[in-house]
């Protein structure tokens, strides 16, 4: 059986684990909790990171840090995962999806200028698969009607757009280290700030209200609750662990971007045959091979593609199931304009085995099955 997934993996992990263990520290912000979060300050040349306990948590922190009213209203992709929703619903918001780009699978700026009215507060853009959302236009929109941002770039760690990292155009970015993703720490994520303003702030809330931060600086003579928090700073185990692929960062990128363009140069005759659709990554976005996809046809001719491929010891999986028309969608959102592309592409993409070290061969035996299915 070829997983769908296997989470990354290099080989020193135990040693840092070890390593966390005889530090005598492993409640949260030790050595390698701090070493990550220089990491990626560095990276991405944003103000402030802070490692959070998952990508949900960053967008939970990000939402209340915004300061999120009941019946504000916040525009995002209804092609997104329920946490890009459910960080602003529990502020008491309402959500507003709005349609997607069927070539990228990301959200259409276009129809994020038509769903702005005073009740708006906020753009949540997601970067589906690692491929930048257009950001200038959408930082024009904001800019222009007073409105925050905060992207969702749990699939975009180490992606770029026109130069610059995901996450760091809005005032914040979140990213994921779930085990699907392309680096890893079980569950754990990151808030990436770009506005001093909040960074105060933002440890504060992280840490169960308390400005613990400002004593541990030597800012203060002692530490007490000072505020609403709670706490989102993960195991200094967990970030140990994921500080042992930081270490060897390009290496890991570098090996995925090889499998993602194995798939697509297999793939392309049968792309270009009519078959199925590829991936579309836009000029001026440099993505990180989060995942492959390819489109099917249709909703029945994608479900005998997953069968056929189950059958044969491959695992692939479709992907989200648009919030509009889920339960908790009807009841907190609601979807501006029509639905154009977001169901109907949603029912036709299937996302193909993508981890670090996936064997050519496996992608070779992938690629002759699916070409074997289309020649039925």
């Amino acid at each position: 059986m070829i997983p769908f997934n296997i989470p990354p993996y290099y080989g020193t992990e135990e040693k840092n684990l070890k390593q966390a263990i005889l530090n005598k520290k492993i409640c949260g912000d030790g050595e390698f909790t701090k070493k990550c979060s220089r990491f990626f300050e560095e990276r991405t040349k944003t103000l402030c990171t802070l490692m959070t306990t998952s990508g949900t948590h960053a967008l939970e922190m990000a939402a209340r840090l915004i300061g999120i009213n009941p019946d504000d209203e916040v525009i995002m992709p209804s092609y997104t995962f329920s946490s890009t929703a459910n960080a602003f619903v529990q502020m008491g918001a309402k959500i507003v999806f709005v349609d997607i780009n069927p070539r990228t699978m990301n959200i259409d700026y276009e129809c994020i200028a038509r769903a702005i009215n005073r009740k708006t507060k906020v753009i949540v853009p997601m970067h589906y698969a690692g491929v930048g959302c257009e950001m200038d236009e959408i930082m024009k929109l904001a800019k222009a009607n007073n409105l925050m941002v905060v992207e969702d770039a749990a699939q975009a760690v180490n992606s770029f757009y026109m130069g610059k990292a995901l996450g760091t155009f809005g005032q914040f970015g979140c990213y994921s280290f779930h085990e699907t993703k392309n680096y890893s720490m079980g569950e754990g994520g990151a808030l990436l700030i770009n506005e001093e303003q909040y960074i105060e702030l933002a440890e504060i809330l992280r840490e169960k209200g308390t400005n613990r931060n400002r004593f541990f600086r030597g800012q203060v003579d002692k530490y007490s609750w000072v505020d609403y928090g709670s706490s989102y700073l993960p195991s200094e185990l967990n970030t140990a662990y994921l500080y042992a692929q930081i270490e060897v960062f390009d290496i890991i990128n570098d090996n995925r971007l090889l499998s993602w363009d194995m798939y697509y140069q297999q793939l392309k005759p049968l792309s270009e045959s009519g078959f199925i659709e590829l991936p579309f990554v836009p000029d001026g976005c440099k993505h990180n091979a989060h995942m492959f996809y390819i489109k099917a046809r249709n909703l029945e001719e994608r479900a005998r593609l997953i069968f056929f491929l189950k059958e044969n010891g491959v695992g692939t999986a479709f992907h989200y199931v648009p919030l509009h028309s889920a339960p908790a969608g009807l009841k907190y959102g609601r979807f501006a304009g029509e639905d154009r592309y977001t169901t109907a592409e949603s029912e036709k993409l299937l996302r193909l085995p993508m981890y670090y070290n996936l064997d050519p061969k496996d992608i070779g035996k992938i690629v002759f099955l699916i070409n074997k299915f289309y020649k039925k």
